[in-house]
C-alpha cells in the first residue's frame, strides 16, 4: 500500500500549506502529493489528473476534507467509482471517513450532497448581496476613466469644482484632487 496525497485550493492567492502539512503529517512524501489552485466544481484539473494516473490498486489517497477533492455531487461520485474499480481507496482527514467499504461510499455520497448544497448557497449568498449592494447604489467594475484635459479645460474657463464633478460624473473631492496633482506625461 502507498500512500498518496492530493490537496486544492479554489484560487491562486489561496495557500495549500496546512493541507500540505497535514499529508505529510500523515507520511505521505513530497513526490506523492498533488495540487491543484482551482475550483472543485470541475474534475477535470491537472493535479487530479496526474493522480490518476500515478495510483494503482492498493493504494490510498488522502485528502484533508471532502470539499478539497470535489464540490460537485455527480463529479464526486464518479471520481470515487473511478478510483474504486482500481482498487484506490480515499481517506478523508478532517472528516475521519474512508471510500473503504460499503458504509464508508455511502457517506462519502452523503457528504459530497452536502458539500455541493454549501457551494450552492454560498453563491446564492453572494449574489443577494451583490443585488443588495447594487439596490444601494454601489458601483461594481473598473473605476471610470476621468480625462484629465477636459478636467483641466473646464476649469481653466472659470468652472467651479462642483460644476465640474457634476458635469464628468465624478466626486467634488476628485476634481480637487486631480487640479492639484500634476498631469502626467508619457
Amino acid at each position: 500500500m502507498r500512500l498518496f496525497g492530493y490537496a486544492r485550493v479554489s484560487t491562486s492567492q489561496q495557500s495549500l500549506d496546512v493541507q500540505l502539512k497535514a499529508l505529510k503529517q500523515q507520511g505521505v512524501i513530497d513526490s506523492r502529493i498533488f495540487t491543484d489552485k482551482q475550483s472543485g466544481k470541475d474534475a477535470d484539473r491537472e493535479g487530479l489528473n496526474l493522480l490518476r494516473l500515478k495510483v494503482e490498486s492498493g493504494d490510498v489517497v488522502l485528502v484533508t476534507k471532502l470539499d478539497r477533492l470535489g464540490r460537485d455531487t455527480a463529479n464526486m461520485i464518479q471520481l470515487i467509482k473511478e478510483f474504486d474499480a482500481i482498487g484506490v481507496s480515499i481517506r478523508f482527514l478532517d472528516d475521519g471517513i474512508s471510500t473503504e467499504g460499503a458504509m464508508g461510499k455511502m457517506v462519502v455520497t452523503i457528504l459530497s450532497a452536502v458539500a455541493q448544497a454549501e457551494r450552492q448557497r454560498i453563491l446564492e449568498r453572494t449574489n443577494e448581496g451583490r443585488l443588495e449592494a447594487k439596490a444601494k447604489g454601489v458601483q461594481f467594475g473598473r473605476k471610470p476613466f476621468i480625462d484629465r484635459t477636459k478636467l483641466n479645460a473646464l476649469h481653466k474657463k472659470g468652472i467651479g469644482a462642483t460644476a465640474i464633478a457634476k458635469q464628468m460624473g465624478i466626486g467634488r473631492s476628485t476634481v480637487y484632487k486631480l487640479l492639484k496633482e500634476p498631469e502626467e506625461t508619457v
